[in-house]
């Protein structure tokens, strides 16, 4: 049985994610991760591969690419929320989230394979957050330098899908 993952102290995540965490509503974290994903479907529904390539300003990415950061960020956030379960001491490494990108070529796939994709991540994820127990979501560990509890990250990861689900609201989905 999941344990309840309360809400982090502020200095359970790195400084740089606090206004992610501000977006962050009172609640059942686990509920929220997993209704992100039907959410982020509902939300693109109507759009079309075509739209799905274009971005809302010169130099921002387009629908298909914030939807690869979101499939990258999972992964990533979930190895780290692994590591840390699991008692791992050493530093894991930052990355760089436009190189990731670039080297993506998430606009040459369908969007319908990246929320495919998307998708699968993140319940693979949760199944893993479900199986997690009381010590391990105060367990520490290091990403990129900061250090950081294991209940902070996964907050951490509502957050910041929450923010970008924002982005795409306000800035790609306006209708004008």
């Amino acid at each position: 049985m999941p344990v309840t993952i309360n809400r982090p102290t502020t200095d359970e995540y790195p400084d740089y994610y606090q206004n992610y965490m501000k977006l962050l509503p009172e609640g059942d974290l686990l509920f929220m991760l997993e209704k992100q994903a039907s959410d982020l479907r509902y939300m693109l529904k109507d759009i079309s591969n075509e739209q799905a390539e274009e971005a809302y300003a010169e130099g921002k990415w387009s629908i298909k690419e914030l939807l690869q950061h979101l499939i990258d960020s999972d992964r990533i956030f979930g190895y780290r929320a692994l590591c840390f379960s699991r008692g791992e001491e050493a530093s894991l490494p930052g990355w760089d989230e436009a190189k990731y990108i670039h080297n993506s070529f998430a606009n040459i796939r369908s969007l319908e394979s990246l929320l495919d994709e998307y998708e699968l991540t993140r319940r693979s994820n949760m199944a893993m957050f479900h199986s997690f127990t009381h010590e391990m979501i105060n367990n520490y560990g290091v990403a990129n330098g900061r250090k950081m509890k294991l209940r902070g990250l996964l907050h951490v990861i509502a957050a910041h899908e929450l923010h970008h689900l924002n982005i795409l609201k306000t800035r790609y989905l306006q209708k004008p």
